[in-house]
């Protein structure tokens, strides 16, 4: 068995031994007083600390690795017991849901408008109740995908203005690459899976069918694979697993490269004098035009916490306009509350203007239970076996249909 589905079976596995009835089950009667644990992933821990400090809530903040919140989240509901508050990455909300690790808040809202769907962009909002038809979760911060370049290196090259299709991209790069001394065009993240998935949407296509279930084996896919290896083909990407993007960006190696708002930030702290120098621009578009992921995190409150009136309070104080614009200045992630995405000081800068617009367009991943490991990895397994190992193109990409053969959404 695959470790992806060994890491599936063994969280509903749990779930069916700690939860022994519904995947969401009501709440306690009584509240317990002390902190409220919250689990927030990555490397912000201290960042949520300081955003919380004048929420007049008691908060216990505990920061996990994004790659160790499977393991994680299968101990904690074998155990029964685990955060009151997590945030879950939108691509493993379905896992989550599937695990019984979120409580059901349909029936606990009513007091909390600021936790109404129709507070958050159309993109995510419906996400809640994708799960189930149960709002399990309520957004907590956007990210989408856009187009950064070098805009000084591209005039230099005789390009005006950044690309605006993948074919541009393209031919850009290759003059780009042509500086020689260990320049490219273009950075390709070995391990970015939604890339591809960009852009099989921009060509038109969908990696779901009508029926639900996953489906690479499609004309506007083959497109993208395209483009993909087309890229490194063309000798304009570089090959090493290790490279840098921020730092290539900022030193011109790879002066165009597709990332989110985080990039932005980390350019302008650690690169201020390119300030002028780079710009953000629309996600490149294909024949089905330019659509970009709708990427972030939800925030859910653990299924047997006893501290479900005081999590809601702290999430109401997070869906706050000035709240989400705070954690902006922060972090550099997006807010995904519609005040705060429409608020004129935070568009005043060009960038996030991108940053914003390209969310009304954006799309999320399928909600297809562990989509990372399941989906994603063997579609950069696929891919990466061709532009690095030279594998057989089609070989490669018979194997990518076959192992995700029968998955789906329903």
């Amino acid at each position: 068995m695959k470790r992806t589905a060994r890491i599936a079976a063994a969280l509903l596995g749990a779930a069916a031994i700690a939860l022994g009835t519904t995947a969401c089950q009501a709440p306690a009667a009584e509240e317990a007083d002390g902190p409220l644990t919250v689990w927030i992933m990555g490397d912000s821990g201290t960042n949520f600390e300081t955003l919380v400090a004048d929420s007049g809530i008691d908060v216990e903040v505990v920061a996990v690795p994004w790659d160790s919140i499977d393991e994680k989240l299968t101990t904690a509901v074998a155990s029964g017991s685990g955060p009151d508050i997590l945030q879950i990455g939108l691509s493993k909300l379905r896992t989550f849901a599937d695990a019984g690790a979120l409580l059901a808040l349909d029936d606990l809202l009513a007091d909390h408008p600021g936790l109404a769907p129709e507070n958050y962009p159309s993109g995510v909002a419906g996400l809640s109740t994708a799960v189930g038809g149960e709002i399990v979760s309520v957004p907590w911060v956007s990210d989408t995908r856009v187009l950064f370049t070098r805009t000084d290196i591209l005039a230099e090259a005789g390009f005006d203005a950044p690309p605006s299709t993948w074919d541009e991209v393209r031919e850009y790069a290759k003059v780009l690459a042509a500086r020689g001394n260990g320049n490219y065009g273009y950075y390709i993240p070995q391990w970015d899976a939604p890339l591809p998935i960009q852009m099989t949407w921009s060509e038109g296509g969908e990696v779901i069918d009508s029926d639900g279930n996953v489906d690479f084996n499609t004309p506007e896919f083959e497109k993208a694979v395209d483009i993909y290896t087309g890229l490194y083909a063309d000798g304009s990407v570089p090959t090493n697993g290790d490279f840098d993007q921020t730092q290539g960006f900022i030193s011109g190696i790879a002066p165009m490269l597709v990332s989110g708002p985080y990039l932005g930030k980390g350019i302008a702290d650690a690169a201020p004098e390119l300030d002028g120098k780079w710009q953000a621009s629309p996600f490149p578009a294909g024949d089905g035009g330019s659509v970009a992921l709708f990427a972030g995190s939800n925030l859910g409150i653990w299924h047997n916490s006893d501290q479900v009136d005081a999590s809601l309070d702290l999430l109401e104080y997070l869906a706050q306009p000035e709240t989400q614009l705070k954690w902006f200045e922060l972090t550099g992630e997006l807010p995904t509350v519609n005040a705060a995405l429409e608020d004129p000081e935070l568009n005043a800068d060009p960038n996030v203007q991108v940053y914003t617009q390209q969310l009304a367009t954006a799309k999320v991943l399928p909600l297809v239970s562990n989509w990372d490991g399941a989906v994603g990895t063997e579609l950069l397994n696929a891919l990466n076996s061709i532009v690095l190992q030279g594998a057989d193109r089609q070989s490669a990409l018979d194997t990518l249909f076959s192992a995700t053969e029968g998955l789906s959404i329903n």
